[in-house]
């Protein structure tokens, strides 16, 4: 495989060039979007039927037969899935939830929207995902659950998790926003904890704009779900309008305004098909980034090929190692500047200001994170990406490291 190497000897202009690498701009993430969706998307505007209804119905049905689970229910982010299961699992104010900090703010957040407090385990030095040996260590008899992050798309050792969780009585939510395709132990998110919680926000590894879904083994429980994610109200009320004529309705439980809409269906159904092909580009990019940053000690990536666990390919995450010549915040403006897009994910949900000041979590306790918030950026990984825009991100790392030497 084609990679560029760092030059021996000459100046950096011979190497390079005094110009960016790229004229035009990479973005950090495009989705993929055909005349399947297109069409998909024209013909629920011309039903006159957008919100929830018979396509957001089928979607859901696609997706729990793709993860190998009996029921999903669409939401309107992964967010509101996320809540949604720790409503439907009984966590309330005074139980205690634990969680990674190297997550989206949002894992953290509907902790707190349910007035629980969020007990943060530190992650693993090599794949920044929940480290297991520091777990038990953790839970107290105020423990209602749990949730596991699979970040960047390597799952989590959910074997482990879940034998701790059964010996203690603790519920399970997997946070699958980046672990679509993912699995461990040829096992998908959602087949190991009691929910799993999937994304399907614009730069995820399929899209349909905003969104997410929930899937479950229990009926009761995704019955649950699906009623506190539509205001409460009772089973099918989303048909009060249909064809079927007007039918009487109740509120249950008071519930939330978190359901899909068909607008949204409407390009799931369509992406969902198309996940494989979209992995395999993906792979493909990360093969070519991993071999070309292969022998450089200043990039460490955490986005390595699975042996026996499949990767979801997510995110590609590295982490800078030139001490003071270089900071990650420098290296992600002058990669801009080359015309490369970049992301940090993430920096620790602890160091939060909110989280900072309402918890107070001493310097140092959650080391392996706090030094990695500091360390890691995610170069641009989408299937829309060429290998030549690949060699352009690695063209661009090399130019920025050579010229902080």
């Amino acid at each position: 495989m084609k990679s560029i190497s760092t030059p021996p000897q000459g100046t950096l202009s011979e190497a390079f060039g005094d110009s960016p690498v790229r004229s035009e701009f990479l973005p950090f993430h495009q989705p993929w979007i055909g005349n399947e969706e297109r069409n998909e998307v024209l013909d629920t505007l011309e039903s006159g039927w957008l919100t929830k209804g018979p396509k957001t119905v089928a979607f859901e049905k696609q997706f729990a037969n793709f993860i190998g689970v009996p029921h999903a229910v669409g939401t309107n982010s992964c967010t509101a899935a996320l809540h949604l299961a720790l409503v439907a699992l009984g966590v309330k104010p005074g139980d205690e939830v634990i969680t990674t900090p190297i997550t989206f703010a949002a894992t953290v957040n509907v902790i707190e929207h349910c007035g629980a407090r969020p007990v943060f385990v530190d992650v693993e030095e090599k794949s920044l995902n929940l480290n297991v040996e520091l777990l038990e260590k953790a839970i107290t008899s105020r423990t209602k659950a749990m949730i596991p992050v699979h970040f960047a798309g390597k799952m989590c050792h959910m074997d482990e998790i879940m034998r701790i969780a059964q010996e203690h009585g603790i519920k399970v939510i997997e946070d699958a926003a980046h672990s679509l395709e993912s699995q461990y132990l040829g096992k998908s998110p959602g087949q190991w904890g009691d929910v799993a919680a999937f994304s399907f926000y614009a730069t995820k590894n399929i899209t349909t704009g905003e969104g997410g879904m929930l899937v479950a083994k229990d009926p009761e429980l995704a019955e649950r779900v699906a009623v506190l994610s539509l205001h409460g109200l009772s089973r099918d009320a989303w048909k009060r309008y249909s064809k079927e004529g007007y039918r009487d309705w109740e509120i249950l439980e008071p519930g939330f305004k978190y359901h899909m809409a068909d607008l949204e269906a409407s390009l799931g159904i369509h992406q969902l098909r198309k996940v494989h092909v979209f992995w395999e580009k993906r792979r493909e990019i990360v093969n070519h980034y991993n071999h070309a940053f292969q022998e450089m000690k200043e990039i460490v990536s955490i986005t390595r090929e699975a042996t026996i666990n499949r990767h979801g390919y997510h995110l590609y995450v590295i982490r800078l190692k030139m001490g003071d010549r270089l900071t990650r915040d420098q290296m992600l403006d002058r990669l801009q500047q080359e015309g490369i897009g970049v992301g940090v994910h993430f920096r620790a949900v602890h160091l939060h200001p909110y989280y900072k000041e309402k918890y107070k979590i001493p310097e140092g306790t959650l080391n392996v994170a706090e030094k990695a918030s500091e360390e890691i950026l995610s170069l641009p990984l989408y299937p829309r990406m060429s290998l030549k825009d690949a060699d352009d991100v690695v063209r661009a790392v090399k130019k920025i490291i050579v010229s902080s030497k």
